[in-house]
């Protein structure tokens, strides 16, 4: 790592944020609104992007900086199980082919700006919304945290902000500095500020990505040299475990992990609440099963990403914090200025979903907190004005998270935060399909979940940590190895449908269900669907 600055990556890194900071602030003027005091238009940037602007925005939603800096260091720290990312990207477009559109409609005809809104009206029951919002907030906290871990690793490799005996404030001006001004867009353009710049984003790692693909390996000798340096790597023995460090292929021992871990997160993904405020801000149905289809060639670029792990290994990185491997990688082997170019790519990577996660969690508190249990009477204005001030303390928050906390404990409460967002899946997706599941079960289904999920993961030690250490543990009544999210979801499910059975048998009070059969297919152009679009400027991207 440089003793030093890299000035000429640094300049080429500051080109770039300074030239998405105009861009973000000038977002305000982009399709701008006729009224922008209401949480349709800063949180869901008027419900009106197109194919384009919707797939780049997805794209920057849940292609992160941690997902381009997490995925390939999980592979250099553990070889082929980091490769569960490839799998449940692809694992995850027909699931949100089939319940996506319907959830739009729905959203869309009765003005649901979250997906709590959508439970509540659906089963009538303001507790069963409180616990989706609740879940939704905390799993989504650690995820921005992480956008932040990714820009410091960037500065860090770049030798921003002085070495270890710096004074912290100096040390971490520049993540203060980038911060305040993802904070400050934010506020001002809401949601158009990130599909804005979503595109810069995703132009950037794509270019990346395609040279890196090519000129690493020429330069490493061709991928035998690679996956030769990988194998060699991988079989020496940990002495903490007295087992091989990795594997180039996941062992019979680890089948279970793998698969489990794949299809959790594929469950899981679509329940984050930045997932679902990114597919509202799109204008109609077709829009959202368009994007289903065109949306994995994000996995053909992660699959690629994901091989600059072994690349890092061949290249000799060493590095102390696995999250640093890549940064490194393109440090060693990239000539300066395009250095600088992939850093921007992570750091601006960084920015979108921060700014997205921020937002949906703004609207979660603002409507199903807020509005609900605080002030039923909220003016649209009101609404918009509180989730504003509220992106800004989740903003703080992750930030506080950053600075004080040390980032392996950020990553694995990211994978908590899988865990918990996992078991709303009940409520949001069965609730788009039956009526049949009954409110209190639910509740009870989920409040398992959560907390056999938590009490799993407090168990899981790892070397650095005595609790909360992974998110896999063995299986009860299985004795294999496997995700503990997708454990819990599965006792979610069981205590949900037997007590829904009890409940039903007893007659227990519904809640009413404000929505309608045709609600779930309706489009923008149906009638009771009322969407109003703002006008198009002309030359803007998008809208296709």
């Amino acid at each position: 790592m440089n003793d030093g600055v890299n000035g000429v990556a640094l300049g080429v890194f500051i080109f770039f944020f300074v030239a998405v900071t105009a861009m973000g602030f000038l977002a305000a003027r982009w399709r701008k609104a006729e009224n922008e005091n209401s949480l349709d238009e800063w949180g869901l940037g008027g419900r009106s992007f197109g194919t384009w602007v919707t797939w780049f925005l997805l794209g920057g939603d849940l292609y992160t900086a941690y997902t381009f800096v997490a995925v390939p260091a999980a592979i250099y720290a553990a070889g082929a199980a980091g490769f569960f990312a490839v799998p449940y990207t692809i694992l995850v477009y027909p699931l949100i082919f089939t319940f996506l559109p319907r959830l739009w409609s729905v959203s869309h005809k009765h003005g649901y700006v979250t997906t709590a809104d959508f439970v509540r009206g659906r089963f009538g029951s303001k507790g069963l919304s409180l616990a989706v919002a609740f879940t939704g907030l905390l799993a989504t906290m650690p995820y921005i945290a992480l956008q932040l871990v990714g820009i410091q690793a960037v500065l860090d490799v770049m030798g921003v902000g002085g070495g270890e005996n710096t004074n912290w404030f100096i040390k971490d001006l520049p993540l203060l500095i980038a911060f305040g001004v993802l904070a400050a867009y934010t506020y001002s353009s809401g949601l158009r500020a990130p599909a804005l710049i979503a595109f810069v984003k995703d132009t950037l790692i794509y270019i990346v990505i395609a040279v890196a693909i090519v000129y690493i390996p020429i330069k490493l000798g061709g991928f035998d040299e690679i996956f030769a340096a990988a194998g060699e790597k991988f079989s020496q023995i940990n002495p903490a475990t007295d087992k091989p460090v990795g594997a180039l292929v996941p062992g019979e021992m680890g089948q279970w992990g793998y698969a489990t871990l794949a299809l959790g997160s594929a469950l899981a993904l679509f329940m984050y609440p930045h997932s679902i405020t990114a597919t509202l801000s799109s204008r109609s149905r077709e829009v959202i099963r368009r994007n289903t289809t065109i949306l994995p060639l994000y996995s053909l670029m992660l699959g690629l990403l994901a091989l600059l792990g072994f690349m890092a290994i061949a290249a000799g990185v060493k590095v102390s914090n696995g999250q640093l491997a890549i940064p490194q990688l393109f440090e060693n082997m990239f000539p300066d200025w395009f250095a600088g170019v992939a850093f921007a790519a992570i750091g601006i990577g960084a920015l979108v979903p921060a700014a997205i996660m921020s937002i949906a969690a703004a609207n979660l508190f603002t409507r199903n907190i807020y509005k609900d249990f605080l002030k039923p009477d909220a003016t649209p204005a009101q609404e918009t004005k509180v989730s504003k001030l509220v992106s800004l303390l989740v903003k703080v928050g992750a930030l506080v998270f950053v600075l004080t906390m040390d980032k392996t404990v950020a990553i694995n409460f990211q994978l908590l935060g899988g865990i918990w967002i996992l078991q709303t899946f009940p409520a949001l997706v069965g609730g788009l399909f039956t009526r049949w599941f009954h409110r209190w079960a639910l509740i009870a289904g989920w409040a398992v979940g959560m907390i056999y999920g938590t009490a799993a993961a407090y168990g899981v030690a790892s070397p650095t940590q005595k609790h909360f250490g992974g998110s896999s543990a063995e299986i009860p009544g299985i004795g294999e190895i496997g995700y503990i999210g997708l454990t819990a979801f599965v006792l979610n499910v069981v205590v949900t449908v037997v007590l829904t059975f009890v409940l039903r048998a007893a007659k227990a009070p519904d809640g009413i269900d404000e929505t309608s059969p045709s609600d779930y297919t309706a489009d923008a152009g149906d009638p009771g669907v009322k969407v109003e679009l703002p006008p198009v400027t002309a030359g803007a991207p998008g809208g296709h």
